[in-house]
């Protein structure tokens, strides 16, 4: 039974629906609604759905569901509800658990889409936002006051690779009733069950190391099924940010060899970062599974001492040194994605943290110099030789 399947067999075969024909990769259900035996059985299903009966694609599809409770049961999760983008699913579970007077307290260090849902969207609703420095617990401590209604935190933040304890601020937060809400992408489904480590709801972007061959968005918010069924969906069908049938199928592809793959990029970053400790054109590498990330004693605790498919450099040189390094690779792909296949490397400071001020890029370590490399599937040994040869001519 799907119970007692360990992860790998679970991202294969978790949530299969087979039709009469007896497919062996799932169907695609691509259909806006559905159709009913009678007037009768339409009011049936609308005033109670069963556990296999669906409305409208936008509400529930047999292809969507079956990624739902695949991704679910591999997380740990009671239930969960797909999204159109990871960006869908962050500010979906937010906003559809808060209302105006509400109390947020979050990590400083965000991507920056997620700084703007908190920072201009939430706040202009009337939600109160407080940010803290992810790291520091006795933030966090002063911070989750009572009446704290919501904590959000990316696990690792992006792009400096802080790592946040789930842990111990799960219980800081739990013990004034407020929910936690954390954004695992960098940890991944394969090292990380922030669940079974104290989270409410852990939000995926499925864009990254789920789908991991750039092919689609998507996104998906897990928690208990009242959340997911009571608070979620009631949101999410009526605003309209469900994933698609296509989608959902590229989704389960994905699944099938996340693992595999997730764990190949992780043996590749961890042989980078130790390939260019110490070299002389980085001011400093950051990756959180080297002995050398300060807060590589958590990681040993919370990922099994793995660091994940994303580390990041800064070159001594600056802007210019660091876009040089990046026309100077010829493997690695220039883009702001992350967890493909394909090593990607983006300088966030002109690119995905662009947005923010200059004071808070100083703050959220944000320098010039830094790039940030998704690590992919290729050869480590061809990458370690390409960053090297870049580097050198870095200017």
């Amino acid at each position: 039974m799907s119970e007692d399947w360990n992860a790998r067999t679970r991202a294969v075969h978790g949530g299969t629906r087979r039709s009469q024909y007896g497919e062996v990769s799932e169907a695609i259900f691509l259909t806006q609604g559905f159709v009913y035996d009678s007037a009768e059985a339409a009011a049936q299903r609308f005033e109670e759905a069963g556990e296999d009966e669906f409305i409208y694609a936008r509400y529930g599809n047999p292809t969507v569901r079956m990624f739902e409770e695949r991704i679910a049961l591999l997380e740990g999760a009671e239930d969960g509800f797909a999204t159109a983008s990871g960006m869908a699913a962050v500010s979906g579970a937010l906003t559809s658990m808060l209302k105006a007077g509400d109390r947020v307290v979050s990590s400083r260090a965000l991507f920056g889409s997620c700084l703007y849902v908190l920072e201009e969207v939430l706040t202009r609703y009337g939600v109160e936002v407080e940010f803290v420095d992810g790291t520091d617990l006795d933030q966090w401590r002063a911070a989750i006051t009572p009446g704290t209604r919501a904590v959000f935190f990316e696990s690792i933040s992006n792009p400096t690779l802080e790592v946040v304890d789930i842990a111990a601020v799960s219980e800081l937060a739990h013990a004034v009733g407020a929910t936690v809400l954390v954004d695992n992408v960098f940890s991944t489904p394969v090292f990380s069950n922030a669940i079974a480590q104290g989270a409410d709801v852990v939000i995926y972007s499925a864009t990254k190391h789920i789908d991991g061959q750039g092919r689609a968005l998507g996104g998906i918010i897990l928690g208990t099924r009242d959340f997911i069924r009571k608070t979620v969906e009631p949101y999410m069908k009526h605003t309209g940010g469900s994933m698609s049938p296509f989608t959902a199928w590229v989704m389960l592809k994905g699944l099938e060899t996340m693992d595999l793959r997730v764990r190949a990029q992780a043996a590749g970053a961890l042989q980078l970062a130790e390939a260019l400790q110490g070299h002389g054109a980085l001011a400093r590498v950051i990756y959180p599974g080297h002995a050398s990330h300060a807060q590589h004693d958590l990681v040993q605790r919370q990922l099994g001492g793995k660091g994940g498919t994303v580390l990041s450099l800064d070159l001594a040189g600056g802007q210019a040194a660091a876009f040089g390094f990046l026309n100077a690779l010829t493997i690695p792909v220039i883009s702001n994605n992350l967890g493909d296949a394909k090593s990607i490397l983006t300088h966030p400071a002109t690119t995905t943290h662009q947005r923010l001020p200059q004071d808070q890029k100083d703050a959220l370590g944000i320098r010039p110099g830094l790039v940030r490399m998704s690590v992919g599937i290729e050869d480590a040994d061809d990458l370690v030789a390409d960053v090297l040869q870049a580097l050198e001519k870095a200017v």
